[in-house]
């Protein structure tokens, strides 16, 4: 369905681990993106962003704030399915079936020690790599993940670069699941805190994060939220002024 003028899967979490296993299970290449009130934004004020989202295979709703104006617009989403959620849920599976996993995305320290760290709790790390590369170095990566043989392959990486590398790249590599995670890899090794589940729950997660970085966040979250805002309003005087038949 499309909300707020963003292409987004009705699936809860079930839904989506099915959609892993069957593309792990066939081999076909497949990518998973998320879309929150930031990307909500961002595809508003940027086509070409836009235009990669409709590109992804399955695109989840990762975002309270996102779930609620999706049902208050007509679009039932069962619920948020948040990227680190999915991650963990993945890894999870991964340890139980020894599915190999590839992580892409943040800085070397931190995605070494990711890996370490999972690598020692049974996951089969396919292998990894930090996110500081350039354009003409991604053929070579995805190259390199395709001689991995992994099955599942996290990007850890920041918008848009995420979803342009996930949508461009993974059926190149051959990669039956590719999932953007954002900051995910931070926060599974301790790196940042991630907001207690009454917060998540209440749809405060942003100001949970805010708290840990305010010089690096204040100013995006201001702007980002109040845009935000803005659009669901915009769409909500839309939706009162159609007649009430074709409201779907």
């Amino acid at each position: 369905m499309r909300v707020l003028g963003v292409p987004v899967d009705a699936v809860d979490m079930r839904g989506t681990l099915e959609w892993v296993e069957q593309r792990v299970k066939t081999r076909v290449s497949g990518t998973h993106l998320c879309v929150n009130a930031a990307n909500v934004v961002r595809a508003h004020d940027d086509p070409e962003y836009l235009a990669v989202l409709e590109r992804g295979d399955l695109i989840g709703s990762d975002g309270q704030p996102f779930v609620w104006a999706a049902r208050i617009l007509g679009h039932p989403l069962p619920e948020r399915v948040a990227g680190i959620d999915l991650m963990e849920q993945v890894l999870a599976r991964s340890r139980e079936v020894g599915w190999r996993i590839y992580l892409l995305g943040g800085r070397e320290h931190i995605v070494g020690k990711l890996a370490d760290q999972l690598s020692a709790e049974g996951v089969r790390i396919a292998g990894y790599r930090n996110g500081y590369f350039g354009t003409e170095d991604e053929a070579q990566i995805w190259a390199d993940i395709r001689a991995a043989e992994a099955d599942v392959v996290f990007v850890g990486m920041p918008t848009p670069a995420k979803e342009h590398f996930i949508v461009d790249g993974a059926s190149l590599a051959g990669v039956p699941v590719c999932i953007g995670v954002g900051g995910s890899f931070d926060v599974l090794v301790g790196e940042l805190r991630r907001a207690p589940g009454y917060l998540q729950r209440l749809g405060l997660e942003w100001a949970f994060r805010l708290a840990q970085e305010p010089r690096r966040l204040f100013a995006r979250y201001a702007v980002t939220n109040t845009k935000f805002l803005a659009i669901v309003a915009r769409a909500m005087l839309n939706r009162s002024r159609q007649p009430r038949a074709s409201r779907t």
